[in-house]
């Protein structure tokens, strides 16, 4: 439905961007059903992809209803006014299927179990190398190893895992010179993008989840952490987590002393904002630095009272 036509010719007020409730993908106005129980704010969204309102204070609410409040006429008439403007049929969302690429995934040249440098990065790190070698099929590349004409010397490959087939990897350096830490698989050589999925452990997951940034944050916090490759999410990956979690704590690397993490700090906060509009009881965890450089214990101790 053309929400924003309807908003145009109806004259009320909407923004697509620029205030704390705006997301990428809906269209915001004042909310009808709790204007005058606090301040107002363009708290009641549309989503345009899948055709549904929620309010960022008082939660879902059916298209009849709310159109029916927003332009001040009876239901009966709204559904025939909302005609002219594309109609509203309900299905339940689902997700478009994955295509899959007729490529095969390649790992770089080179590809070889960890060696000693990698295991003492790791150990460096307060990881034990030989579990998560095992737990998450890590692989390591040497002076040597190009795929696509890129480098990917001396580092530690991470399959991505998904419905129980490799699907793309990423990538991370152990020397510490190298400008990125991360390097993921060449999109075109991804069988499934890994922007489009979750890393973690699928058959662990439960009721409720960890959001971090990366692979070895998930390594620290364990089976019950997922990572979104990096603090800006997707739709897809929103859509992900509110189908998989009922409940699921943000945790997004914090203040250090060598970085304010702001921006992080900001995207937690929307990602809280966009899993609490599809109705996932979402909360950010506030920590120092990054969680893949907690001790094993903190971590432990966290999740703990994250998940109990």
């Amino acid at each position: 439905m053309n929400i924003i036509q309807l908003y145009q010719d109806f004259s009320i007020n909407y923004l697509t961007e620029g205030h704390k409730h705006c997301r990428a993908g809906w269209v915001n106005t004042e909310c009808p059903f709790c204007i005058g129980k606090g301040n107002p704010g363009y708290h009641l969204g549309y989503e345009l992809e899948s055709n549904h309102f929620v309010c960022w204070r008082c939660g879902w609410h059916p298209i009849i209803p709310t159109i029916s409040k927003l332009i001040n006429v009876n239901e009966n008439q709204v559904k025939e006014i909302i005609k002219n403007y594309g109609g509203f049929v309900y299905t339940p969302h689902k997700e478009k299927p994955i295509k899959i690429q007729v490529k095969s995934l390649k790992l770089p040249s080179g590809s070889i179990p960890l060696g000693i440098k990698h295991k003492t990065y790791l150990e460096s790190r307060g990881f034990d190398p030989d579990l998560l070698e095992k737990e998450w099929n890590l692989m390591a590349t040497g002076p040597i190893s190009i795929l696509d004409n890129i480098d990917y010397k001396f580092r530690i490959i991470i399959p991505f895992i998904w419905d129980k087939k490799q699907v793309s990897f990423d990538s991370r350096d152990i020397t510490g010179k190298h400008p990125n830490k991360y390097m993921a698989c060449p999109l075109d050589l991804e069988v499934i993008p890994h922007k489009d999925i979750l890393y973690g452990d699928q058959s662990a997951w439960g009721k409720t989840g960890i959001g971090v940034e990366g692979p070895t944050d998930v390594w620290r916090f364990g089976k019950n952490a997922v990572a979104t490759s990096g603090i800006k999410y997707t739709p897809k990956q929103v859509r992900l987590i509110a189908k998989t979690f009922k409940r699921f704590a943000v945790c997004f690397d914090g203040p250090s002393e060598t970085s304010n993490e702001k921006q992080a700090a900001e995207q937690a906060e929307t990602l809280v904002a966009d899993l609490r509009f599809r109705r996932v009881d979402a909360f950010k965890v506030n920590i120092k630095g990054d969680p893949g450089g907690m001790s094993q214990s903190e971590a432990d101790y966290l999740v703990k009272q994250l998940i109990s």
